[in-house]
């Protein structure tokens, strides 16, 4: 019932539209068309009849009237998403009368979309306007490689993606400027920027690059720990106790499959047995 009164709502206010944009359309007619005696056609067309002016058509507008109404339907996260990506790309300030223009997202219309919003980690609202918030506020390259250089034990670059529009290209030329190292990782979200420190530019003679080269390191984890206990030194990784727990885990995990599928296979086994009148009805 309930679909069904909007459905006849929104024919009624086509109809009504109709009317209006017909009549504006009427009242335009006259002012646009040009004063002609009665009996007396135009000079460019002699013999072809005046055509009365076309009505416009309100229902020529529903594609875009079931689009707004889709998006306004949609889950209050799928409009967050909407107004969060436009106040990110212009990084400009937006009523919410203004957001509505653009995103078809209707702020003051819906309390959960605005509540949802002026709590959202990511947005700034002064009463008035909203505004996208980085996670790191920045306007330039300075700042950026001032914030780099805070950082002693580095900076993810995925906490820096937002910080401006232009912050991957400012990353890039500071890596070729020698600014900064970017390591990455086996995913870009571990990507990390540490600044490069000019107290610790140093010239390495070419002797020693080579002497250094010429070391052979053992290819075996275990072995390269025993070395650097010979000298005195404590290694950071333990992969004897790693592979031994390695192991202890893998095992467990086997048991515990072979446990559970001879489980299953003791349950099949017993399925003949619960039943016992019915094998002895089947006998006679």
């Amino acid at each position: 019932m309930a679909l069904n009164e909007r459905l006849n709502k929104f024919k009624l206010q086509q109809e009504r539209c109709q009317a209006t944009l017909s009549s504006i359309a009427a009242t335009q007619a006259p002012i646009l068309k040009p004063k002609v005696p009665s009996g007396i056609r135009p000079a460019n067309s002699p013999f072809a009849p005046v055509k009365p002016p076309q009505p416009v058509k309100f229902s020529d507008d529903t594609e875009r009237l079931q689009h707004i109404n889709s998006i306004r339907k949609s889950a209050v996260g799928a409009q967050i998403k909407l107004v969060i990506a436009l106040l990110d790309k212009t990084r400009r300030p937006f009523t919410a009368e203004k957001i509505n223009e653009e995103t078809y997202v209707d702020i003051h219309g819906n309390k959960a979309v605005f509540d949802s919003l002026r709590n959202n980690p990511k947005v700034k609202f002064d009463r008035r306007h909203f505004f996208y918030k980085p996670t790191h506020d920045l306007t330039g390259r300075d700042e950026l490689l001032n914030l780099i250089k805070k950082c002693e034990d580095g900076i993810a670059v995925e906490e820096l993606k937002d910080a401006y529009p232009s912050v991957l290209e400012d990353l890039q030329a500071l890596k070729a400027s020698g600014d900064v190292f970017w390591l990455s990782g086996t995913n870009s979200q571990e990507d990390t920027v540490y600044f490069n420190e000019p107290q610790y530019w140093i010239t390495v003679d070419n002797d020693l690059k080579e002497l250094y080269r010429k070391v052979d390191l053992p290819r075996d984890m275990l072995d390269i720990e025993k070395e650097l206990k010979k000298i005195g030194e404590k290694p950071w990784t333990d992969t004897a106790k790693r592979t031994a727990l390695a192991q202890i885990h893998g095992a467990a995990s086997k048991a515990k499959a072979r446990k559970k599928q001879r489980g299953m296979s003791r349950i099949k086994k017993l399925t003949n047995h619960h039943l016992p009148e019915l094998f002895e009805q089947m006998s006679t």
